[in-house]
């Protein structure tokens, strides 16, 4: 019992640290989109804009547990984390720091723009929840308790994890934003993190019963976990040290 708590807190806290990093890109979106509007409509837009993120983020969590088990759901959902991971890393070499340039919102009133902030919180909203279901399914069942297609326990932590973005998306994105500014190769490790749990979903997709390409044992086996963690694990260390390693670069060419 002890070893499955610990799991479930290893999760959470990987969980949460994505999260924030998703939450503060969604935060420097919205903050770009409302940036050619009056002061006073710009908090009215962020704060609708929160306002969607938490109902969006909310909907997308209940909806995915009442399709999480249907593998074509599954197989939809890891092709679409695997997209959003690549597009960025496609952006990015590109020189583009967001697909949602102000541009795209430059000249539109007060009611448009919201209602373009929205259509970007759904997106992220997607992300967001999508990572947690992949992530979150990674655990071993606790109690008995179901909520749509899923376990009570793996449901709480993906609940934790979307309303831990909510708080950062309110109270500190700020900060997350400094660290993305601070040490930009974050947001990439971030995204290559995501591609990494669009191919777990993708794993758990062929393993699915009713599909059977990959053997269901090893889908849900302790190998799979170590390879799944160690890799992770890779990914956010490299991301660090060459996070890191930009950082005093650019110190030393400044």
């Amino acid at each position: 019992m002890e070893a499955i708590l610990l799991e479930y807190v290893w999760v959470l806290l990987v969980l949460v640290a994505l999260e924030g990093l998703l939450a503060a890109d969604n935060a420097v979106v919205m903050a770009v989109m409302v940036k050619h509007l009056p002061k006073e409509q710009q908090k009215k837009a962020l704060f609708y804009g929160l306002l969607g993120a938490f109902v969006f983020r909310f909907a997308a969590l209940f909806l995915i547990t009442l399709l999480v088990d249907v593998w074509q759901i599954q197989a939809l959902g890891a092709a679409y984390l695997l997209f959003i991971a690549f597009k960025h890393i496609y952006d990015q070499r590109k020189g583009k720091e967001h697909s949602l340039e102000p541009e795209a919102t430059k000249g539109s009133g007060f009611w448009m723009t919201v209602f373009k902030v929205e259509l970007a919180d759904i997106a992220f909203a997607i992300d967001s929840m999508l990572a947690a279901v992949a992530l979150a399914m990674t655990l071993p069942h606790l109690g008995s308790m179901e909520v749509g297609g899923i376990n009570g326990g793996q449901f709480g932590v993906m609940l934790a994890g979307g309303l831990v973005g909510l708080v950062i998306m309110r109270f500190a994105a700020h900060k997350f934003v400094k660290l993305l500014a601070n040490y930009p190769q974050l947001e990439t490790t971030a995204f290559v993190i995501v591609g990494w749990v669009g191919v777990k979903l993708t794993v758990l997709t062929l393993g699915h019963k009713n599909l059977g390409i990959l053997p269901y044992d090893f889908v849900h086996s302790a190998e799979w976990k170590l390879i799944f963690w160690g890799v992770l694990l890779a990914i956010v260390a490299v991301g660090a040290l060459v996070s890191i390693k930009n950082k005093k670069k650019s110190e030393v060419l400044s």
